[in-house]
């Protein structure tokens, strides 16, 4: 069966302070994927090194990572996103999820907006002309129950 999901786009920064090796462990984890991140060298406002990740699957890979990524939801995290799911998507039925950095390292999973790991998860082109919300709003559900 052809994925629900085309794709899944994960990006971070990473401090000249923080461990980036345990940043991409985390975010591994929490994908399940063995994707190779790519990398981008920045230069901060004050002169520090940032680096940005980009971490990009598609099809059945990103369908099986937003899958074990709602599957470790809290449940008031995926009840907040279900009842609020509006405020997630853009126009073109793309989901777009922020989490805790800190906490993400740490194992556990919650929203955040404060120095995130963006996540971007596009339905195939069908789901979202016909039911993009309603594919969210399923996965949630499902991955909640089992």
């Amino acid at each position: 069966m052809k994925s629900q999901i085309q794709s899944v786009e994960v990006t971070y920064l990473v401090h000249a302070t923080e461990d980036p090796g345990k940043l991409e462990t985390g975010v591994s984890l929490l994908l399940g994927t063995g994707a190779s991140p790519s990398s981008e060298s920045l230069v901060g406002h004050f002169g520090n090194e940032i680096t940005r990740v980009r971490i990009h699957i598609t099809g059945n890979e990103a369908e099986s990572a937003v899958r074990r990524v709602f599957a470790a939801l809290p449940g008031e995290v995926s009840r907040e996103i279900s009842s609020d799911l509006g405020s997630f998507l853009d126009e073109h039925s793309a989901l777009f999820l922020r989490f805790d950095k800190q906490l993400l390292v740490q194992g556990r999973l919650a929203l955040g907006s404060g120095d995130p790991v963006r996540m971007k998860v596009k339905p195939r082109l069908f789901q979202a002309r016909t039911a993009g919300k309603g594919l969210f709003l399923h996965l949630l559900e499902e991955c909640r129950a089992g």
